[in-house]
């Protein structure tokens, strides 16, 4: 069984987040069974909303797939914006409920003072908080691995995309206008910058009733969300370029849960770029050189280089085997350092990482039984996490996320440096987005290489079929989400192993050394 899917870049308007989990659950599991649960169930938790909130369905293809909530409470010096969302599914026969819940307090202006931010994959939460000092910001990242601080410089003073309804109602919505805003990420800790579009005002159905509102287009990181905004700032209709979307509804209808067949259909279709084959794979690991052309989408930066040619919308991939040392990067160093889901100076960490690496003779070997270990340490299981690698120690779960955050943390704690990569690995007749780390491994201090390893395949060095799209942590990884759908892929060109036994496409590929 393989466990592949992007790394995810959450965004904290509740439907680009449940964007995020829907495809994450997609690439992960690969399959989205049927079931139904009781509303009372889904609404346990969400007591804390009064009879003043709004409730909305998300649908995945007409399809329904979760819920959201959300209020507006006043206090004294401002307002308090509540809003949680639920997404279920059940991944490999396994019922699971991915919450997120955010909380954002603002001044009567709607200026972000403070925020809460969680995201609980039924493990445990992981939780960032924020306070506001004009454009400085001290976060707290807590899991029950623990809690981090850190303290931020931003380029302005921060705002949450939650209370972007309200500040449009504040006299901005008129039609032809654009704003140039900037929003902040909770999941990757940085201002983004958004393009705000208003339309002409619209009637909208939402289930059985039509309402006028403004039709808002807000884009950011590549992606399009066109949402219907009422004249008060409440959002009664969103809808995402990926095939979700969001529609108020009474709470008894939107906390109503039932998936249906034709959305488990849909979501594993929408998982695969099948390629156009000119040849024939048997097993990953014999491939030596691989030709691929990508339509659809321009591919990013990032896929040129370390064992990767880009020449137009062409690529071509070398076997990471047949990769050797060249003059030393002296860039790899700052990818020793710790980041802030990428603990690698946590106590936790480097015991583990000391355990791991033990008896290993030179840097080569260390990271390779660093891939050994970290396949062996963790339960193939999808995981729909903002991944921390103290909390992926502490859990020992997870799918290519997983493992590649706790490989890159404990690389890192062992001296080698290691990054983040993310793209697309074929497996069983297809490509799929998968996330793997590269090491850079020296023998001196003149001569090196980047090596693409994987510990969720058990490779080292990972085969000739990972194509990498993007590198770098969850905000690098927002270039990924506007391609899910949109690449097409033909193989040129495919050299394999001489002795290999050829078999058809999308026959059963062994996916583990």
């Amino acid at each position: 069984m393989t466990w592949i899917r992007p790394l995810p870049h959450a965004l904290t308007r509740l439907l680009s987040a449940l964007v995020l989990i829907a495809w994450v659950a997609t690439m992960g599991a690969l399959a989205y069974q049927s079931y139904f649960r009781p509303a009372s169930v889904l609404a346990a938790d969400l007591a804390r909303y009064g009879s003043g909130a709004q409730w909305r369905g998300v649908y995945y293809r007409g399809a329904k797939v979760g819920f959201t909530v959300s209020q507006v409470t006043p206090v004294a010096d401002g307002y308090e914006l509540q809003e949680d969302g639920q997404l279920e599914m059940t991944l490999l026969g396994s019922a699971s409920i991915t919450k997120i819940h955010t909380l954002a307090r603002v001044d009567r202006t709607f200026a972000l003072h403070s925020f809460d931010f969680s995201m609980d994959p039924g493990t445990g939460a992981v939780k960032v908080s924020g306070i506001v000092d004009g454009s400085m910001l001290a976060l707290s990242i807590t899991s029950r691995a623990g809690t981090r601080t850190q303290q931020i410089t931003l380029d302005e003073p921060p705002a949450l995309a939650l209370n972007l309804g309200r500040r449009l109602a504040d006299g901005r919505l008129k039609p032809g206008t654009r704003y140039n805003w900037t929003v902040f990420d909770p999941a990757t800790l940085r201002n983004t910058p958004m393009v705000v579009e208003v339309g002409d005002r619209e009637v909208v159905r939402t289930g059985a009733q039509r309402l006028p509102a403004f039709k808002v287009i807000m884009s950011s990181n590549g992606l399009r969300v066109t949402s219907w905004v009422t004249d008060t700032g409440e959002i009664v209709r969103e809808d995402s370029p990926l095939g979700l979307m969001t529609v108020r509804e009474p709470a008894e209808t939107a906390t109503r849960m039932a998936v249906s067949g034709r959305t488990r259909q849909d979501m594993l279709q929408a998982a695969a770029v099948v390629p156009v084959m000119a040849g024939q794979i048997d097993d990953t690991r014999d491939v030596e050189r691989l030709r691929l052309q990508v339509t659809g989408a321009d591919l990013p930066p990032d896929a040129d280089g370390v064992g990767q040619t880009v020449t137009g919308n062409v690529v071509e991939i070398v076997n990471p085997r047949t990769l050797r040392p060249a003059p030393i990067d002296r860039d790899a160093s700052r990818y020793l350092q710790p980041e802030p889901f990428i603990e690698s100076d946590a106590e936790e960490i480097r015991a583990e990482a000391a355990k791991a690496i033990a008896g290993a003779v030179d840097q080569r070997a260390r990271a390779e039984q660093l891939v050994r270990y970290v396949n062996a340490l963790l339960e193939k299981k999808p995981t729909i996490s903002l991944p921390s690698a103290r909390e992926v120690l502490r859990t020992r779960i997870g799918d290519c996320n997983e493992h590649t955050v706790l490989y890159v943390a404990m690389a890192r704690a062992a001296g080698i440096p290691s990054r983040i990569a993310v793209g697309l690995a074929y497996v069983n007749g297809a490509f799929y987005y998968h996330a793997w780390p590269e090491v850079y491994l020296s023998d001196d201090a003149t001569r090196g290489y980047w090596l693409p390893v994987d510990p969720t395949f058990n490779q080292f060095p990972a085969d000739g079929t990972h194509l990498r799209l993007v590198r770098g942590g969850l905000e690098q990884q927002a270039a990924i989400l506007p391609l899910i759908g949109r690449i097409q892929m033909t193989v040129l060109d495919l050299q394999v192993a001489a002795g290999t036994t050829r078999v058809t496409v999308g026959a059963a590929q062994q996916a583990h050394p």
